[in-house]
């Protein structure tokens, strides 16, 4: 029958600090004897350790008192052939959340630019007018002012440009579906003649109906293709029929 291992039994076992600190050692000198190549260790009381300021009973040396493997240890029998598989990626998820990544990144550099522009700014103007140069700053509001105002110009060349060409974006696309229409149509129109024409020709089909008459009309109107004609096809031979 398994053990099992509970917090709470844990907490319920009355152990005394004397018999707690037995039980260390007992366990730290099965495992150095269980580790290959192990070292001994120093005597692990208060001060000792190559940082007693910091932590007095550690050392690099030391063997894991929680019964953890080293990396000498081989595998458990349970994970031999076990190969770790990384978890599957949907594509289309992966494309999506790529995208994001890349507008979030994008919106964030621009961001982290106008900031930076803004406080490169304050810091020239609280410059110059430290150093007393209020032509100067006077001067850089002008420029700045001057392109602001063409910036204003650029952006509305821009709307109209870019109102034109969704207008002939739009006049296209209403032609293509113009042409596709009246290209449709036709086909409609071919196809219903030939439907129409197959109706019309479906009248003279032989159907189990008139079998009967179409044999006697065949009798009686007997047909004799054995015949030769010459270069303007006309017949300047045929046989007789028996």
């Amino acid at each position: 029958m398994p053990r099992s291992h509970s917090r709470g039994a844990a907490h319920r076992c009355d152990v005394t600090p004397r018999a707690a600190r037995s039980l260390g050692a007992a366990m730290l000198r099965a495992l150095r004897r269980c580790r290959p190549g192990s070292v001994p260790l120093p005597e692990l009381g208060p001060g000792s350790g190559p940082f007693p300021g910091l932590c007095p009973a550690w050392d690099p040396r030391a063997v894991p008192a929680r019964g953890r493997k080293t990396r000498h240890d081989p595998p458990a029998k349970s994970k031999v052939g076990r190969v770790k598989m990384p978890p599957p990626v949907d594509p289309e998820e992966l494309l999506v959340v790529q995208e994001r990544y890349r507008q979030y990144r994008l919106v964030l550099s621009a961001l982290r630019a106008e900031f930076r522009a803004e406080v490169l700014q304050k810091k020239r103007e609280e410059r110059l007018i430290a150093e007393g140069l209020p032509e100067e700053l006077e001067e850089h509001r002008r420029l700045m002012a001057w392109n602001e105002e063409e910036n204003g110009r650029q952006r509305a060349r821009r709307e109209e440009r870019l109102r034109r060409e969704e207008e002939e974006q739009k006049r296209r696309k209403s032609e293509i579906a113009e042409k596709q229409a009246r290209k449709m149509e036709a086909f409609l129109e071919e196809k219903e003649k030939e439907v129409l024409q197959l109706q019309e020709e479906a009248k003279n089909f032989i159907t189990p109906e008139n079998l009967e008459a179409r044999i006697e009309e065949c009798l009686d109107n007997p047909r004799n293709y054995n015949f030769a004609i010459d270069k303007d096809g006309r017949v300047v031979k045929r046989t007789v029929l028996s």
